[in-house]
């Protein structure tokens, strides 16, 4: 039989599956949405603002959010707006219109960014009190989740299924798995109590987790991968079918294999860890990570760019969720540290792909994929924070 705990990890682990399920499913339908909303590169980037504003609202409003209701109440409303926006944006589909598209996306962002969040705390704690790594196989359900979307978007394209059509079924089984596992989450978590806010005032200036120099270059790294993470799926379908020549059918099939690269690399992390560390692992995945963009932004031919996009996928996969165990450790205030990085994390992921938009219309999107790589390539000299204080895990955490 389950404990509280176990259904705690398998609520949490479905809850970074809806997510990825929904991104997936408009991610690999982008070349049809665009014909049919009629939007050029440069409007794509504007009503892709819909989910940088969403994101950004949600991300910084969710501390705010946990410390009044909890980790519970901000995962469930941020994941009950994710379904909604499915709902949303097959509307605007329907009706080709630009501004609702933006909407639903800016349902989407505000809902993952709030909900993920609170998910990456909760999971914090959960790792405290179970004593085992919980980050990386968390992401790798979000990863896993894109995978079986972008399989499913794959099989849309192929048999013309509607986009509207294709979404509203989304909204029918993201909605489904919310009500079944939404249970298993306990309140209260996160919460601020009175002696909390006490402490604070007391010890304002010496508890700024964003002062800590080790959390700022934790941060960095994270914003580097996150928006490696985030530009491929805002914009590998259209990059594949604009500047490689790939049909829409097989842009899909390519960010099939991008989901399951990062699916592998976040499900296979745990021997990685302890066969290698984790300062070695981070820093050869933001070396793969930098070889991947780079390729498919200054390289041509189709096998090329599918090798790239595998490197991409693999190098991305397991830095976001090692980074936030690292920030875990460390003395007090886990939670805040964890909570500046994903912060830091999640406007990469979500607010940065969207101003990129701007880059390629002017540049191309080659061109806003070497924005991408000089961040990769300043990450790996900022990598050395990620050697940690002693820790309560294994030798893999360090």
């Amino acid at each position: 039989m389950q404990t509280s705990l176990q259904r705690r990890k398998l609520a949490l682990y479905v809850f970074f599956f809806i997510p990825g399920l929904a991104l997936a499913s408009w991610v690999t339908r982008t070349p049809d949405i665009r014909d049919a909303i009629c939007a050029t590169i440069a409007q794509m980037g504007v009503v892709l603002s819909g989910l940088s504003v969403g994101s950004m609202s949600g991300v910084l409003l969710s501390g705010r959010i946990i410390k009044k209701r909890g980790t519970r109440f901000t995962m469930l409303l941020g994941l009950t707006l994710v379904c909604l926006s499915m709902l949303t944006m097959a509307w605007g589909v329907v009706i080709g219109s630009q501004p609702v598209l933006a909407l639903g996306l800016g349902f989407f962002g505000f809902g993952t960014g709030m909900a993920e969040i609170a998910i990456n705390m909760d999971a914090a704690v959960v790792e405290h009190e179970s004593g085992e790594h919980v980050m990386h196989v968390l992401h790798g359900c979000f990863s896993l989740g894109t995978l079986i979307g972008a399989l499913l978007g794959l099989g849309a394209n192929a048999w013309h299924v509607p986009v509207a059509l294709h979404l509203g079924c989304i909204f029918v089984v993201t909605s489904l798995l919310l009500w079944r596992f939404c249970w298993h989450i306990p309140s209260g978590c996160g919460m601020q109590t009175a002696t909390d806010q006490a402490a604070q005032v007391i010890n304002v200036k010496q508890r700024s987790v964003w002062l800590d120099p080790r959390v700022q270059m934790i941060g960095f790294v994270v914003f580097a991968m996150a928006l490696t993470e985030g530009s491929a799926y805002d914009w590998l379908p259209i990059l594949l079918v604009d500047e490689h020549g790939f049909s829409a059918a097989l842009g899909s099939m390519i960010f099939v294999v991008f989901a399951a690269m990062m699916t592998l690399g976040r499900f296979g992390g745990s021997f990685l860890l302890k066969r290698f560390g984790r300062l070695v692992v981070v820093r050869m995945s933001i070396v793969l990570a930098a070889i991947g963009v780079a390729c498919i932004s200054l390289g041509n031919g189709q096998l090329l760019a599918g090798m790239a996009v595998m490197c991409w996928g693999l190098g991305a996969a397991l830095v976001f969720p090692v980074a936030l165990s690292a920030a875990a450790e460390g003395g007090a205030q886990m939670n805040e540290r964890v909570k500046a990085v994903a912060t830091i994390g999640y406007v990469a992921l979500l607010v940065g792909p969207p101003a990129l938009g701007f880059v390629g219309h002017a540049f191309g999107l080659r061109g806003a994929m070497l924005v991408v790589l000089s961040f990769v390539v300043i990450a790996i000299f900022m990598s050395r924070a990620m050697r940690s204080p002693p820790s309560r895990f294994s030798t893999s955490s360090h």
